[in-house]
């Protein structure tokens, strides 16, 4: 067909066939389809829906697009995670080395920022000299001495979304579930592992800020993943508050490592070990909670993170004694009246950091990796009139984005703390 008749079959809201859809990424990949062909594409897709078989169909065929590494033929217990973004979200900074300090192997194929969102590969730039770009042979060898590999795959993985999800972010088509579905499986499914476990995240700094949007692409993603034949599961996680105390790259590396070294806030640990627990489950292996504990406790996870990063070209001088020198410019957020925190305009926060050079407008675009927020006051905390809710570390001094920044906390006469784990989805 052509890609007019395919455009105006979903436009109407009709069902697409497999050859209708590799039709469509086939375009992607050879340039047959124009920018404006996929991107009618995407919001005909993201308007009308796609069901679980055409999702499945676009998934499939955006994974045997490029190359497919099967890297469990090689390392049988080998897991991966995903997180769907969020604001201060660090933990596959903790859990991949946590599990490879226990003996999982562990593989990550990371991503830049999207939206609002910061993505790990940005935050792994803060480190000097690592270098993020794995092909197999390269995630061979680090699996095998260090039981993790972390990066960006070569553009022989999955080269349709490599294209198209540039568009997705051009064109307010990131929410929708089954483009989701399809960005994140094409590549996480082509690395190869045989358990994977995904944190979808809800609340006002999520891209599904309804829960019940939450839940359905958490179902999405385990049924189509679990229809491919891998071990898989989802837990649902709150993003109505950055998680942890810190957002920006430099600043979130700085919390990884100290949730290594046995430091870090419990929220990002108690994320870490639930999701870690899954993959556990999964693989159904004598690894408890207390296990994971003593890894970190006895230093085991901080130092398999050290040497990874030290595989990985990684300045050893840096790792020995972290430089992690903050933006100059300090602004405090305070408290505008007694009560309790009631609500934080996540989104806008991570909007706002992106506006003040933590992230990027453009791709070509460099990020201040200084910039940073420190979040001093979680939902539900009570709090008195010029209390540090929060503290901006800036390039500059801007009155009016201190302004902005502050008036995405509320404070009210009472509000509720929020658990940081919600729910969980298991497969069909």
């Amino acid at each position: 067909m052509l890609p007019y008749q395919t455009l105006d079959k979903k436009r109407l809201g009709h069902g697409l066939s497999e050859a209708e859809i590799r039709d469509v990424v086939r375009g992607a990949v050879d340039g047959s389809w124009s920018d404006a062909q996929l991107a009618a594409f995407l919001m005909a897709a993201a308007i009308r829906g796609l069901d679980e078989n055409e999702t499945q169909h676009l998934t499939l065929a955006m994974l045997e697009s490029g190359d497919q590494w099967e890297l469990r033929r090689e390392f049988p217990t080998l897991v991966d995670k995903h997180s769907t973004g969020g604001v201060g979200d660090k933990v596959s900074l903790v859990l991949a080395p946590l599990l490879a300090a226990c003996g999982l192997p562990v593989v990550m194929l990371t991503g830049r920022a999207l939206g609002h969102t910061a993505g790990t590969a940005d935050k792994l730039e803060a480190i000097p000299g690592l270098q993020q770009e794995l092909d197999r042979q390269r995630c061979l060898d680090l699996l095998e001495v260090h039981r993790m590999a972390i990066g960006v795959a070569t553009s022989n993985i999955a080269p349709a979304d490599r294209r198209i999800y540039g568009l997705r972010d051009q064109t307010a088509t990131v929410e929708s579930i089954s483009l989701i579905t399809a960005s994140i499986l094409s590549k996480k499914l082509a690395s190869g592992a045989g358990a994977l476990v995904f944190d979808v995240k809800t609340g006002s700094g999520a891209f599904m800020i309804k829960r019940q949007e939450a839940r359905a692409l958490a179902e999405m993603l385990v049924g189509v993943t679990a229809a491919m034949g891998r071990s898989t599961s989802a837990l649902v996680t709150d993003m109505s508050q950055p998680l942890g105390q810190w957002v920006g790259h430099l600043a979130e590396v700085r919390e990884a490592l100290e949730c290594l070294g046995n430091e870090g806030p419990t929220v990002v640990l108690e994320v870490t070990y639930a999701l870690a627990g899954e993959l556990v489950d999964h693989l159904g292996i004598d690894l408890t909670r207390d296990d994971l504990e003593a890894a970190i406790a006895a230093g085991r996870a901080r130092e398999t993170f050290d040497r990874w990063a030290a595989a990985q070209g990684a300045n050893a001088e840096w790792l020995a004694q972290p430089d992690l020198e903050l933006a100059p410019e300090e602004f405090v957020i305070e408290a505008p009246r007694d009560g309790t925190l009631a609500q934080v305009d996540t989104r806008d926060v991570g909007l706002l950091m992106v506006e003040a050079g933590a992230g990027r407008r453009l791709a070509t675009d460099a990020i201040d990796l200084g910039v940073a927020l420190r979040y001093r006051v979680r939902l539900g905390e009570v709090v008195g009139k010029g209390q540090e809710m929060a503290r901006l570390y800036l390039r500059r001094s801007d009155k009016d984005l201190h302004a902005r920044f502050a008036a995405c906390f509320h404070v009210a006469d009472s509000g509720q703390a929020v658990p940081p784990i919600l729910e969980r989805v298991g497969a069909p």
